[in-house]
């Protein structure tokens, strides 16, 4: 017989988005139940960027002073050289807020610190290998759903399911919810190279013929992002792996010495890049948030803060009316109309760098002359404080309204 509970919310994912909800409703005195897949969370995560807009949430629940004993690194600009043109992008030193940088973290850190600040709280669940199949909906609205565990099926029963469970979300793809795709140039190939005392501290783009490298700092080693025009991924190992190397240690020279640890194609992995975002992020007894709502492009490393910004705001609104067992449509439509503009406008951005720049760097034969607004800023130092704002906070900030219940 399946097992069958009853909460006040069900969270399909227990990433970003899904953890912090979980823990802001249980925070506010709302039973919450998370399900997660997976079981565990040490997988190969790609985004590791937390925002100073995520550190200043931490700080607003009390918690960042701990949180911080995490291992970490501390990125406060983000530089990028374009053929002979070596600038900073982003300078994150005058985001106001209590920490001017960018924090480079584990996800898997993150996320069972999560967990570990929501155990404090009686009614937090985590339930990990627990994979979500199907929803119930009982007279056009949603009521609960059905997941595979461990110990054999699970009926959740609740006043609102919330899909958080990423880009290929299940949740949204049963609910029938509308998608609106818009494509993007490339993919990326990520791969890791060790990091020595002496290389450079800060994250860089190196922009040449043809070729976009990305390398983030991760302490002992180089999280590297080898980005390829999309649909080209079989060409590439076919080409060899020699020419590859000699690809990377052109575009970085300092580390040419260690590409010779690309053994073989095995650690090389593809992060197919997609942007799209829902028509409209609910249905009576649901709502979609995080990359289930809106699939960002890893431009500006802003689809985790940009989830957790989404699961802020989905608790100050939802908090009361689901303590009440009253949340209606207009309730769900009040979150999607707070995070819509934000989530817009940034994806405008992503969408003009990724066809004005990106595009154009892996089309072209030659070296091209960098963007006039690059040359602005590699010129006028203040220029950087936009996009380090853009960037660090983001628009329309959230802030932690629920109360502790």
């Amino acid at each position: 017989m399946p097992e069958t509970i009853s909460v006040q919310c069900c969270i399909a994912g227990g990433g970003p988005a899904g953890m912090m909800l979980g823990l802001l409703l249980d925070r506010a005195g709302v039973s919450v139940l998370v399900l997660e897949k997976h079981a565990d969370f040490l997988r190969d995560f790609r985004g590791d960027t937390l925002h100073p807009s995520t550190l200043e949430i931490m700080h607003e629940l009390g918690v960042l002073e701990r949180f911080l004993r995490l291992p970490h690194q501390k990125v406060m600009r983000i530089n990028a050289r374009f053929g002979d043109l070596e600038f900073t992008v982003a300078d994150f030193s005058h985001v106001p807020t209590r920490c001017r940088y960018i924090a480079f973290m584990p996800q898997w850190d993150f996320l069972n610190f999560l967990v570990d600040v929501g155990s404090q709280y009686p009614t937090f669940q985590v339930r990990m290998s627990a994979e979500v199949t199907d929803l119930i909906e009982s007279n056009g609205s949603v009521v609960g759903l059905r997941a595979e565990t461990a110990m054999g099926p699970l009926y959740v029963r609740t006043a609102l399911v919330v899909g958080a469970d990423g880009r290929h979300s299940i949740v949204r793809k049963r609910a029938g919810l509308s998608v609106q795709e818009f494509g993007a140039p490339m993919d990326v190939l990520w791969f890791r190279l060790s990091r020595r005392a002496d290389d450079p501290v800060d994250p860089m783009g190196r922009f040449d013929a043809g070729r976009i490298f990305i390398m983030l700092n991760r302490g002992d080693y180089w999280q590297c992002g080898f980005i390829i025009a999309k649909g080209t991924l079989a060409e590439v190992p076919a080409q060899g792996l020699p020419p590859f190397r000699e690809s990377i240690a052109k575009l970085a020279p300092f580390a040419a010495d260690r590409v010779h640890e690309l053994q073989d194609w095995e650690p090389i992995k593809l992060l197919t890049v997609q942007v799209d975002r829902l028509r409209q992020w609910y249905k009576p007894g649901l709502l979609c948030i995080g990359d289930a709502a809106h699939a960002m492009s890893p431009v500006g490393g802003v689809g985790i803060n940009l989830a957790i910004q989404d699961a802020v705001a989905a608790a100050n609104v939802l908090a009361q009316p689901l303590r009440d067992g009253r949340v209606t449509e207009a309730d769900l439509a009040k979150v999607q109309a707070r995070r819509a503009w934000p989530t817009e406008m940034t994806q405008r951005v992503q969408l003009i760098v990724q066809n004005r720049i990106i595009r154009q760097v892996l089309d072209s034969k030659v070296q091209m002359t960098p963007p006039y607004a690059l040359r602005l800023m590699a010129r006028f130092p203040f220029l950087r404080r936009i996009p380090g704002r853009m960037i660090g906070l983001g628009l329309r900030p959230e802030h932690v309204r629920t109360p502790v219940g």
